[in-house]
């Protein structure tokens, strides 16, 4: 069976296909054992490091959750702050009133192209010159902040890509309707961009989740990630066990994210076909089997 992209491989192919992929498994076998040993000499595979995830409960009552815990708050106040303003920031984009566009767009561009630690840092030293914010909620504060006006920058991009990805059509039609700009954007275009975007939409949570360990590591924000050094220093310096869980714990929580994304996802596009299929096409063939049993 051929593709557009390449032909079918004939049989010199394929066994130079299973030559290569064998190779390339005993490489990585031969990586992986180099590692393990590296890791075995260190002592670092040996069952005192990791029984304590197993047997003492207080490494995730005391660590674990709680900085689970944190990562998940600053995470959930940075998306749902972050995903309106992205939308709006998208239309922004959009406009056709050039006030508009220009200056969004140039906000837009600027928090962009600043990487999100030093928006972190930029804000903590802000709240903590011109604010009144606690010591103790100053973190949290700088963490929400610079996910919030990077990912919300990024996520004005997927929106404007979106939109100008549907057929030029479906927005003519809507103006031949007398439709507005605006009641177009929110219930023409926007809905049907949901699908388009959800997958770069998703990807951005997960990269939100995942940068809220940027706090624990100059901020001092309590974290998941920041919690292998309290690990380590009570537990025998297991720094590779403990990262290991703490990955794995990521690992979840992403495949979670991703999982109910995709299930969405299938979702409003089976809702797209059935809302097309229940409505009939006038003059169809419906119309005439019905005119023909009523004339019957």
């Amino acid at each position: 069976m051929s593709s557009v992209l390449y032909d079918t491989p004939g049989p010199r192919a394929r066994r130079r296909n299973v030559l290569f992929t064998i190779v390339f498994l005993a490489v990585l076998a031969l990586v992986a054992w180099w590692v393990l040993a590296a890791l075995n000499d260190k002592n670092q595979l040996a069952a005192d490091k990791w029984s304590p995830f197993v047997t003492d409960s207080r490494v995730w009552t005391t660590y674990l959750l709680p900085g689970l815990t944190e990562t998940l708050k600053a995470a959930a106040l940075s998306i749902l702050i972050a995903l309106p303003l992205g939308a709006l920031l998208g239309i922004g984009r959009l406009s056709d009133h050039r006030w508009v566009r220009v200056p969004v767009g140039a906000v837009v561009e600027f928090f962009r192209a600043i990487p999100v630690l030093l928006l972190m840092m930029f804000a903590a030293a802000l709240y903590r010159e011109f604010t009144t914010v606690s010591a103790d909620f100053r973190p949290l504060y700088a963490v929400v902040t610079g996910l919030v006006l990077y990912n919300a920058s990024v996520i004005a991009e997927v929106v404007k890509a979106g939109v100008l990805s549907l057929p030029r059509g479906q927005g003519d039609a809507a103006e031949a309707l007398g439709m507005r700009k605006g009641q177009t954007m929110t219930y023409i275009l926007l809905p049907q961009a949901v699908t388009v975007m959800l997958p770069a939409l998703v990807s951005q949570l997960v990269v939100i989740v995942k940068d809220t360990a940027l706090g624990g590591a100059l901020l001092g924000y309590a974290e998941l990630l920041s919690q292998n050094r309290q690990i380590t220093a009570n537990y025998g310096a297991n720094t590779i066990a403990t990262f290991t869980v703490i990955a794995l714990i990521y690992i979840i929580i992403n495949a979670i994210v991703t999982h109910l994304a995709g299930r969405l996802e299938r979702r409003l596009r089976r809702g797209r076909k059935s809302a097309a299929v229940a409505i009939p096409a006038q003059g169809g063939p419906t119309d005439v089997k019905s005119d023909a049993v009523s004339g019957a």
